[in-house]
């Protein structure tokens, strides 16, 4: 029987280790030539060497913070004596780094939806879309009543519900309608339900035309409108049950899949297991000739400057420099620190600082090259090169 690792050092210049079990004090660790001096729970950074108050602890060979306190060797480091490094607003410079994501791989395809604007739909499904957070209750409603009585009709039916639409303004109202009306355009909906309330900021008439599907593919109505919204609803569905019924899947190259990355709910385990697992999977994308997206730009506060220098060219660089600088000012501009993005589950779960999380977080984009920066509204075209 192998012995159990109960310390993971995740790049050799480490000065700290991972625990991968509770530990307690006394227990030695021989691979790392050291004793456990104090307890330390699962996930949690146990001092590899004696660090000096003001000097860095660093993981996965880079800096996660400083001590703020003389740390001996087999200590636990945590948030008791271990800070974070970031501030404000930071200086960038370009280092071009070669991708190292593999070979491009043979042509491989896949059998998916091939939509009307051009994009590539993994799934069939009608989705509910409601402008406003208020009516809400109804579009659960129309989705859970549509799954009942239409089983086996299409790949599901999915509500999108959310708080917004109503009393916005300016900018703000714009990136809703925006994100609602991208998400309604989404190729894995084969057609979607609008549901409006009729009185609220975000009109029916504002959105409907952003959102890019033909029109026999989306069905709308104004709740306050119609006599039984959730008759309605369904009654809209098996219409466009009708439409969906006739698409087919189709081979098509690989290199049209689009992979969205979202956060997983963050521990210490997260950037040594699954996230470069998922990583993996992003440059084996990419070497198809894929397209993966990485979303949660204050998780990469910390870690920015290695994507940053994993940019195809010094334009993209430019553009990455300034949104992560765009969202450091809006924090600031609000007399918000930039660090404190940590929630006491990640703590909990043995991170301890900003920049310990963004490395964990950016492992999920493995080595590739970044080809473009996108805002919210999202056209994932610029594939590898």
């Amino acid at each position: 029987m192998s012995a159990v690792i109960q310390l993971v050092k995740v790049h050799p210049n480490d000065n700290v280790a991972v625990a991968t079990q509770p530990l307690v004090p006394g227990t030695v660790i021989n691979t790392e030539n050291l004793t456990v001096e104090e307890a330390i729970p699962a996930g949690h950074k146990v001092a590899l060497t004696s660090v000096d108050k003001g000097q860095v602890i660093v993981k996965y060979g880079f800096e996660i913070g400083e001590a703020t306190e003389n740390i001996r060797q087999g200590e636990h480091v945590h948030s008791h004596n271990l800070k974070t490094k970031l501030n404000g607003t930071e200086t960038y410079s370009y280092h071009p780094v070669s991708a190292s994501q593999g070979p491009q791989l043979p042509r491989q395809q896949f059998f998916g939806y091939r939509r009307e604007n051009g994009k590539v739909g993994i799934r069939n499904e009608i989705w509910i879309i409601n402008t406003v957070g208020c009516v809400n209750r109804a579009a659960e409603r129309i989705a859970d009543e549509c799954s009942r009585r239409f089983t086996g009709e299409c790949d599901g039916f999915r509500a999108f519900t959310h708080p917004f639409g109503c009393s916005q303004l300016g900018d703000d109202l714009d990136d809703t309608r925006t994100i609602l009306s991208s998400l309604a355009s989404h190729p894995n909906a084969g057609a979607v339900l609008i549901i409006g309330l009729g009185c609220e900021n975000n009109q029916l008439a504002s959105m409907l035309p952003q959102v890019d599907k033909p029109e026999h593919r989306v069905k709308f109505y104004n709740a306050q409108e119609v006599e039984n919204e959730i008759e309605e609803g369904v009654s809209a569905v098996l219409q466009l049950l009708t439409v969906i019924a006739g698409d087919k899947r189709e081979p098509i190259d690989a290199s049209e899949l689009v992979l969205g990355m979202k956060c997983g709910g963050s521990d210490a385990f997260s950037g040594i297991t699954a996230n470069p697992t998922v990583g993996r999977v992003t440059d084996l994308m990419c070497q198809l000739g894929g397209s993966v997206i990485l979303t949660e730009t204050p998780e990469m506060f910390g870690a920015e400057q290695l994507l940053m220098n994993r940019a195809k060219n010094e334009n993209v660089f430019q553009e990455f420099n300034h949104l992560i600088t765009a969202f450091k000012d809006y924090f600031i501009a609000h007399n918000q620190p930039i660090y404190e993005n940590p929630s006491p589950g990640n703590k909990a779960g043995g991170l301890t600082t900003l920049e310990e999380k963004s490395l964990g977080a950016v492992q999920k984009g493995g080595q590739s090259t970044i080809q473009s920066i996108s805002g919210i509204k999202i056209n994932a075209t610029n594939r590898q090169e």
